[in-house]
């Protein structure tokens, strides 16, 4: 089974960027399409980016289409989402999953909060 450790959220400004960074341990990341999701107070977990094991088809959200990429590096074991024209509505706590014949893992979550 799969860790995850999700890293790189803090305080933005609207219009800022950030980068999410998701470490994984215990298993290779090259089987499993890995994906980032957020859960904002009050509201469900949604998905926001989704990167498959070669990274030839990536699918994204449309709210946050066009401002957010995700990536992958198999070879270090690490997956990006990088965040740029944050909107105070991408206020949430950011997710990293795995997903490999529907075993899936979680980390713990990274809080990403934008606002002046």
């Amino acid at each position: 089974q799969v860790q995850l450790v999700e890293s790189g959220g803090g305080l933005v400004q609207p219009g800022g960027s950030l980068r999410l960074s998701c470490a994984a341990s215990g298993s290779t990341l090259r089987i499993y399409t890995m994906s980032w999701y957020r859960q904002a107070p009050g509201k469900e977990r949604e998905l926001v980016a989704k990167i498959t094991p070669t990274g030839d088809t990536i699918y994204y959200a449309d709210s946050v289409k066009g401002r957010f990429t995700i990536s992958r590096d198999n070879a270090k074991n690490m997956v990006y989402l990088q965040m740029d024209s944050l909107k105070p509505e991408d206020t949430a706590v950011y997710y990293c999953n795995s997903n490999y014949n529907d075993q899936s893992s979680w980390g713990q979550g990274t809080q990403v909060t934008v606002s002046s």
